[in-house]
């Protein structure tokens, strides 16, 4: 059994208010010990890492391995038009393209410091079997533990959002009506025969089970979802209540019902289950997700770029959710970078009205959402921590980077200036994943030629279809923020509760 001794760096503390020197013994894929420096271990290969800081590997709570391919496609986009820009983003995929987006996606995640992702990865009009293998092979070559969740419904955007066909010109109300979604038996017997012939748990790779936005889904399919997902032991994760459109939609279909009494009224909210973004999620539906145990990963950096809103994470913490960091996928916040998401968060935390200090993210609470309480997330709770017997999950930041030049505060420092450019080496189940800033489980030269290659050929398969949506999306916007607007005058803000 082999013994790894790190020795000479700075170590972040538990509860990261400090980085003490000490010496890190890894053995086993955990952390066996952390000793004063200067200890000497018996049989223990020894690693220099002076000069180093020493972090918890950080968790993506949500994130889309599809959005590799597909980052830097739009600009003036809220939710509802990347939603309607969406067939010629992430259409015409062949198997080859899945594998490489999601490689994109996982090298992304690495070289910044992350160890672990929830990934909710989209394919049209259902997932399948070979897809989701070709997307667990590629985070197996780059070395991260993932959740695999597919995005799945049975209700297209035009369908699910009420009024929207209707609302749109003749021209183009045949063309979205006739889109559709894979049928149901069909997008649930993929996930069932991937879960029963799954052979990735061995490469840290979970099956999840994703239906994508509560209104993209009929009941029956959303009861559904939960049934497999109860049957095979699969983790959950939902787009509730992202946008406020989405409300609006909901209090139309769910007789004034939120999003998440609705979904909790049909059996989806419990611990299994985790919101992304939760952004117009009431106070009592706070209470609600931390009464079933359910969780919310916290996406400022998107829902900054769609406009969505900023999350009430402060009155989720108190009502006891657990509350993660994401990134989102790189179509929606165009990268993978989890020291941004939580400089984001800290700063949107000083933007509610009439916030005082007490009620802003500090730093050191913002570096553990984005380590414990994400890796709660994705259902790894030997991870997001430093400690003996947890995962070694470990990242290693150069301390003379500019980015650390001089040394003040542990905490401050990996939220206020680190970019994740001085991250040199990244470490998981006690395996160097990222050595002295390589990746060593694949080519990326290679990787990067195969992408650009994909990404041209996909930009002229989907021409046609991007001219549709680019002459549909006007009609979109006008549409869903109508539905907005109305709900806000509804009073269902948080502040006003």
């Amino acid at each position: 059994m082999t013994k790894l001794l790190l020795t000479g760096a700075r170590v972040l503390s538990a509860d990261a208010l400090s980085a003490p020197f000490a010496d890190l013994l890894v053995e086993d894929g955990r952390i066996a010990a952390i000793l004063p420096p200067g200890t000497q271990v018996a049989d223990a290969q020894t690693h220099d890492a002076s000069n180093r800081l020493v972090i918890p590997g950080l968790v993506n709570g949500h994130t889309h391995g599809h959005g590799g391919l597909a980052k830097g496609s739009g600009d003036k986009w809220d939710l509802a038009l990347l939603l309607a820009h969406a067939p010629w983003v992430g259409g015409g995929r062949n198997l080859r393209d899945k594998y490489l987006s999601t490689a994109l996606n996982a090298v992304e995640n690495l070289r910044k410091g992350c160890t672990a992702v929830f990934d909710m990865p989209a394919e049209f009009p259902a997932p399948t079997v070979e897809g989701l293998d070709a997307m667990a092979d590629a985070y197996a070559a780059v070395g991260l533990r993932a959740v695999l969740a597919p995005m799945v419904a049975d209700l297209t955007f035009f369908q699910a959002t009420p009024g929207l066909l209707e609302a749109l010109p003749e021209e183009h109300r045949t063309r979205a009506a006739g889109l559709r979604m894979a049928p149901a038996a069909d997008t649930l017997a993929a996930i069932g025969t991937a879960a029963q012939s799954w052979s990735h748990g061995r490469r840290n790779i979970r099956l999840g089970c994703a239906p994508t936005i509560p209104l993209h889904g009929t009941e029956e399919f959303l009861q559904r979802c939960r049934a497999l997902s109860a049957q095979y032991g699969l983790p959950m994760q939902t787009h509730v209540s992202e946008a406020r459109y989405q409300n609006a939609g909901g209090e139309i279909r769910y007789g004034g019902a939120t999003l998440l009494e609705y979904m909790d009224r049909i059996g989806l909210v419990g611990r299994w289950f985790s919101v992304a973004h939760g952004v117009w999620l009431t106070r009592s539906d706070l209470e609600l997700l931390a009464k079933r145990g359910g969780s919310l990963s916290h996406n400022p950096g998107a829902n900054m770029r769609l406009a969505s809103g900023i999350a009430p994470v402060r009155e989720a913490i108190r009502a006891g959710v657990t509350v993660g960091i994401g990134t989102d996928g790189s179509s929606s916040s165009d990268n993978q970078n989890m020291f941004e998401a939580m400089r984001l968060a800290a700063f949107a935390s000083r933007l509610w009205e009439d916030a005082e200090e007490a009620e802003w993210l500090g730093t050191a609470e913002t570096v553990r959402l984005a380590t414990a309480g994400s890796s709660r997330i994705v259902g790894h709770d030997e991870g997001g921590v430093i400690a003996p017997g947890k995962a070694a999950d470990l990242v290693l930041l150069d301390l003379r980077h500019i980015n650390w030049m001089p040394f003040n505060d542990a905490a401050n420092q990996l939220v206020w200036t680190e970019d994740g450019s001085a991250v040199t080496d990244v470490m998981i189940a006690g395996a160097w994943k990222l050595r002295d800033r390589v990746v060593l489980g694949l080519d990326e030269a290679k990787l990067a030629a195969e992408a650009q290659e994909a990404a041209d050929r996909l930009r002229g398969a989907n021409a046609e279809v991007k001219a549709w949506c680019e002459a549909v999306a006007p009609h979109v916007a006008c549409h869903c923020r109508a539905l907005a607007k109305g709900w806000t005058r509804s009073k269902r803000l948080l502040k006003a509760e």
